[in-house]
């Protein structure tokens, strides 16, 4: 949004991830205190002097525990700027009840990134259909659609250049999956498959997870076909080396991972859950396994073994166009009308 001339400032903790990341491209930040979830007027009147004074016109929300502090900045001052909310984790239970009625009808928008949360949203609150649209999250597509190649890129990790790899990415933890791939890998068919893990532990959560990975790839002879390389800003390597790129969470709600290597060109399998049935089409795109299901996603391995180029690399890449950035921003400004 900068890049397009628009002022942007950021509301943010003082020395979080955000605020440094803010610090390093130059985006102006307005730090605030840490407020209750609900019913902190204190925080909301401090927050509207802080819009009011620098004149903002609209103010985007990511996270729900942001929304009481937002809207009764709105509704008790009487401000004329415009709350936007662009969620980011599907709903649980309904929430149609007076107070979330009262909260949600504050809002000027509720954007959702996938049509099946904004169907969700409509089912499960009291939200008017007018406010509710779909905008998805946005990526800078140029980094996953260069040139580099599967060698090239193989040979930076330090990857075998004749095997099929199999790649999962995220912190080490149950809610990735890393355990059920290895239960599945297992499992497969062709027992030559290599499996590239790209994270690390949750920081101050313990190992006990990876040591569990490590146990059972012994347990079960496998640690020769199990890799695991460390984050890196430039994750398109990872995707470039991969043969196939597994989402083995429960139910991810969108998946920016699995946007990423459908844009790279990979091969996306990923749980009948959450948002990647809708990135993948249905099965149209990828292919679906029953969520936490080791025998599925091992028969999902073996589908894809035997037809490792059932979609080209362009046709799995041009499916992510719509979360190109620049398209994104462009939904943005059409909302906001700026």
């Amino acid at each position: 949004m900068l890049e397009k001339g628009h002022e942007v400032w950021a509301f943010c903790l003082k020395n979080t991830p955000f605020y440094n990341y803010c610090a390093e491209y130059n985006i102006p930040v307005v730090c605030i205190n840490k407020h209750r979830k609900y019913y902190d007027f204190k925080a909301a009147k401090q927050l509207r002097n802080q819009l009011n004074n620098l004149n903002i016109e609209h103010l985007i929300l990511r996270d729900v525990r942001d929304m009481s502090v937002s809207v009764a900045a709105k509704f008790w001052g009487k401000s004329s700027f415009k709350v936007h909310y662009f969620m980011e984790m599907q709903l649980g239970v309904s929430k149609r009840n007076l107070l979330h009625t009262i909260r949600f009808r504050q809002l000027d928008t509720w954007s959702c990134p996938l049509e099946w949360l904004k169907t969700q949203v409509l089912e499960k609150t009291r939200m008017p259909k007018n406010k509710v649209i779909v905008i998805p999250s946005g990526i800078n597509r140029a980094p996953f659609t260069n040139n580099l190649s599967q060698e090239t890129a193989r040979t930076l990790l330090s990857l075998p250049q004749d095997k099929i790899i199999i790649g999962l990415a995220g912190r080490f933890d149950p809610q990735k999956g890393q355990l059920l791939l290895l239960e599945a890998l297992q499992q497969a068919t062709n027992k030559e498959i290599v499996v590239l893990f790209l994270g690390a532990p949750t920081v101050n959560e313990g190992d006990d997870y990876a040591q569990a990975m490590e146990q059972f790839s012994a347990s079960h002879f496998m640690s020769e076909r199990v890799v695991v390389r460390p984050f890196r800003k430039d994750i398109e390597v990872f995707y470039k080396a991969i043969d196939a790129f597994v989402m083995a969470s429960k139910a991810e709600t969108v998946g920016m991972v699995t946007i990423e290597a459908l844009a790279s060109g990979t091969t996306v399998i990923g749980s009948n859950a959450g948002g990647t049935i809708e990135l993948l089409h249905n099965g149209q795109l990828g292919y679906l396994f029953e969520s936490l299901n080791a025998p599925s996603l091992a028969q999902a391995i073996d589908a894809f073994v035997s037809n490792p180029k059932k979609w080209s690399n362009k046709t799995l890449s041009e499916s992510t166009l719509r979360f190109d950035h620049e398209h994104v921003i462009a939904l943005v400004e059409e909302r906001l009308k700026v």
